[in-house]
């Protein structure tokens, strides 16, 4: 599917208002859950791993609805996309934890690392904090050239500076704290085989990326974690900022990693259903461990 084609249909969902984005993309999911595919049979599989205490009836429940909400984010992005970012901004109804920025200055020598995992609507956070700092932004660069152009046109039109997820890119995230400077990456996706470690995420023994820790470690950067949590009946959303674990300062990688992960657990846990459990965090195993799929 071509960029321009791409940027046609999202214009066109984008005249949907959040109310209805919400709703269609809830039934989409729920339509997805009742057909019982990949997506529904591996947020199944992560919620029984990660939540072994819950029902069987429990995790139908909220396997139903992380689905719906991941329907809900995917029609909300088309919005995020193309609506002015002002107006995205208008559906902030909440602020908790910002006080935790009023210590930031741009001129000061320590950076900023803001750590938003897939929970909520991660397209709003990210326009949050560009709008008010100049920060740049971790991205996987995606296989179609026309996309690819599309999408760092939307992410960057209110200032962000869109970073690859190469040596060269690296380098720059680390530049940019050093200098003092905000960037923003999503810390609960599989790296690379040489980019990650395994730490426990939920009890499991899971390959965490490496990246957040080094940046830390390496640049003296603050690390806060931070996500959109969608309100109820299309109210809008909160934006949630936390500090990390403090173990993610440590320069024990293992100590690190586990830090971090809990971090992205403590928010998970604000509102189980808005994670993107479709997703398969699990999909390489540690040694001696039980495979989750």
């Amino acid at each position: 599917m071509s960029g321009k084609l791409i940027k046609l249909i999202f214009r066109l969902l984008s005249l949907l208002g959040l109310r209805n984005a919400q709703r269609v993309g809830r039934l989409m999911g729920g339509v997805a859950w009742r057909l019982g595919g990949r997506s529904a049979e591996t947020t199944r599989k992560n919620l029984k791993a990660c939540y072994p205490e819950l029902s069987e009836q429990e995790i139908e429940s909220l396997g139903r609805e992380s689905l719906c909400e991941t329907g809900a984010t995917a029609l909300e992005i088309p919005l995020m996309w193309e609506w002015p970012v002002e107006r995205c901004l208008n559906l902030i109804q909440e602020i908790e934890g910002e006080e935790l920025l009023r210590d930031y200055r741009e001129d000061s020598s320590q950076g900023l690392l803001l750590l938003a995992p897939h929970l909520g609507n991660w397209e709003l956070a990210g326009l949050f904090f560009a709008s008010r700092y100049k920060m740049a932004a971790l991205y996987s660069p995606p296989n179609q050239p026309g996309f690819e152009e599309y999408m760092k046109a939307v992410r960057s039109r209110s200032g962000s500076e869109l970073v690859a997820t190469d040596r060269r890119g690296i380098m720059r995230l680390f530049s940019i704290l050093r200098e003092g400077g905000v960037v923003g990456i999503l810390p609960d996706q599989t790296p690379r085989r040489e980019g990650g470690e395994f730490a426990p995420f939920f009890g499991i023994p899971t390959i965490t990326m490496t990246l957040a820790s080094k940046l830390v470690h390496k640049t003296g950067a603050r690390p806060l974690v931070t996500y959109a949590q969608r309100l109820p009946n299309a109210r809008g959303f909160k934006i949630v900022i936390r500090e990390a674990e403090a173990g993610m300062a440590s320069k024990d990688i293992t100590e690190s990693l586990t830090a971090l992960n809990r971090s992205v657990e403590n928010c998970i846990a604000d509102a189980p259903a808005q994670y993107q459990w479709e997703y398969k965090r699990f999909r390489r195993t540690a040694p001696g461990e039980k495979p989750v799929y």
